[in-house]
């Protein structure tokens, strides 16, 4: 596990939203702080963008490095995104904070502006035992373990729709990584029998008259009153029609995906 909680596309998308809000002389203040002067020339030399490039590579570098700021001891990734947060405004329109609120969003983090002093604050939107990038490496490991390709395609066209803001896209792409992981699941188990189902929810009976999905937590229940059911009933809507979601929802959405996602194969993984 990475000793900082960023992602590499958050770490470069906070960097790039740092140059384009900072002057040259801004800019040669953060990197003074981050203790990158002597990586990165300072003054008008080069211009802003280059410099952002420079310090994307250092950082990606030295990304767990800990370093001293006045708030205490952190990694330089930590230091580079809480930098950025202080830079964000509410409702800004600058073309660049959107991709770097959405990576947040994607490990796991929200920018929200305290309403007295309407200073930005970075804040874990979900519980930390969950730590979405070890999840989101976690699934992806197991997917190219059993050689899942084709829910590992769809988890891999749902983030990068959800990186880019493409919801309705990403919505879509999330449902069918689900329902292709639960296929690929029910295949591996009883091979014959799933591959003669016509459905996937089909399949997903099956699944449960194995034991694999619980009748007894209510995971699966022939009625449709269950969490699978009702999840697959969720991700149906707002799914591949333009305008219809947002990035809150498609957010929790690509979230619940990823958690359901690991225990599903943890338990496949396990032999339970």
């Amino acid at each position: 596990m990475k000793a900082y909680p960023f992602t590499r596309p958050t770490i470069v998308a906070a960097i790039e939203f740092l140059g384009a809000v900072s002057s040259q002389a801004k800019f040669d203040q953060i990197i003074v702080r981050m203790g990158l002067d002597t990586a990165i020339e300072l003054g008008p030399s080069k211009s802003v963008t280059a410099k952002s490039a420079l310090m994307a590579r250092a950082v990606m570098q030295s990304a767990a490095q800990v370093i001293d700021t006045v708030s205490g001891q952190m990694t330089l990734a930590e230091v580079v995104v809480r930098t950025a947060v202080l830079a964000t405004q509410q409702g800004n329109g600058n073309p660049e904070q959107a991709p770097f609120l959405r990576g947040l969003a994607l490990d796991g983090y929200v920018v929200s502006w305290d309403e007295s002093s309407r200073a930005p604050l970075l804040r874990a939107a979900l519980p930390e035992e969950i730590d979405l990038p070890a999840t989101d490496d976690e699934v992806h490991q197991l997917l190219k373990h059993y050689a899942f390709n084709v829910p590992l395609g769809h988890l891999d066209q749902a983030i990068a729709a959800h990186t880019r803001g493409d919801w309705a896209a990403a919505n879509s792409q999330i449902r069918s990584f689900l329902e292709g992981l639960l296929d690929d699941i029910a295949l591996r188990i009883d091979p014959q029998n799933a591959a003669q189902l016509p459905t996937s929810e089909n399949r997903r009976a099956l699944l449960a008259d194995r034991g694999f999905l619980s009748k007894d937590r209510n995971e699966w229940t022939p009625e449709g009153k269950s969490y699978i059911n009702g999840l697959f009933k969720m991700l149906h809507t707002d799914g591949s029609h333009p305008g219809l979601s947002d990035d809150d929802h498609s957010t929790f959405r690509l979230h619940l995906g990823l958690i359901t996602g690991r225990t599903l194969l943890r338990r496949l993984h396990l032999g339970r």
